[in-house]
């Protein structure tokens, strides 16, 4: 059995809102127009990096999640958002006061994590993510949560029926990658987090949590991997060790439409 989706429910609500837009003289076309504009990000992320290092006097606001980044932004709290390009959509397309500026002004590469040393599992994930792509799984994933048209299909994959638990870490409101339906966590990396703990002889227990805490429950045992959209950068790389990417993606700016 396939579950159809149009709306992601933990969500919609918030999506559906209306808010008053207010009139603003803030202008951004581009990356470079972010000097010195409120800015929002999630917590953690490579967006608050870029805003801290790059951006000349910007005023940073981080939030725990890029939905709440946009309340703020609708509500005229903050100029504008950086975010990942597939998550920034989906804010976009609840939201048709926003807009986006893709800008193309880094490209990242999403790839799993694993704690330092720890081999054995890189390399059956490794394995996984390269029988995938040469199986042709990857673009049906593909297809399935990154639809050209139509609705997310979340597929069925088939689990082991075992007891041992293989422990996945992710912040579920990043959407198509992971997400809550209903009390499901869903997404695209939780489908190869499935596959990832199939061939590695155990049965996917997802734990979601905050994006900036996911490193630290790495590192002391709570979780066993991480696959929540995250990116593998010389920073974090000095704390986990990374797969072979899977995803490459490129952060793009949310604004408010243009009063008429």
């Amino acid at each position: 059995m396939r579950k159809i989706i149009s709306i992601i429910s933990a969500v919609s609500f918030i999506f559906g809102m209306s808010a008053c837009q207010k009139k603003s003289d803030v202008v951004i076309h581009s990356a470079a127009d972010l000097a010195g504009k409120r800015i929002g990000c999630q917590t953690g992320t490579t967006g608050e990096l870029y805003i801290q290092e790059e951006v000349t006097g910007a005023k940073l606001k981080s939030f725990k999640t890029g939905i709440d980044a946009s309340l703020d932004l609708k509500n005229g709290a903050i100029d504008a958002i950086v975010l990942d390009e597939l998550p920034a959509k989906e804010i976009v397309s609840r939201n048709p006061d926003l807009t986006i500026v893709n800008d193309n002004f880094m490209v990242e590469s999403y790839a799993v994590a694993v704690k330092k040393g720890n081999a054995e599992l890189l390399e059956s994930i490794n394995k996984t993510i390269a029988n995938l792509k040469s199986s042709g799984k990857y673009e049906e994933l593909i297809k399935n949560f990154m639809p050209v048209e139509g609705d997310i299909v979340i597929p069925e994959i088939d689990e082991l029926n075992t007891k041992d638990v293989l422990k996945m870490g992710t912040n579920a409101a990043f959407p198509p990658f992971e997400f809550i339906m209903g009390t499901e966590v869903v997404g695209f990396d939780v489908a190869i987090g499935k596959l990832i703990a199939k061939n590695y002889g155990k049965k996917l227990k997802v734990i979601d949590m905050s994006f900036d805490g996911l490193i630290a429950a790495l590192q002391s045992g709570a979780i066993d991997f991480i696959a929540a959209g995250m990116t593998a950068t010389e920073e974090r790389k000095q704390n986990v060790d990374f797969s072979e990417p899977y995803y490459e993606s490129n952060q793009v700016i949310i604004i408010r439409k243009a009063v008429q």
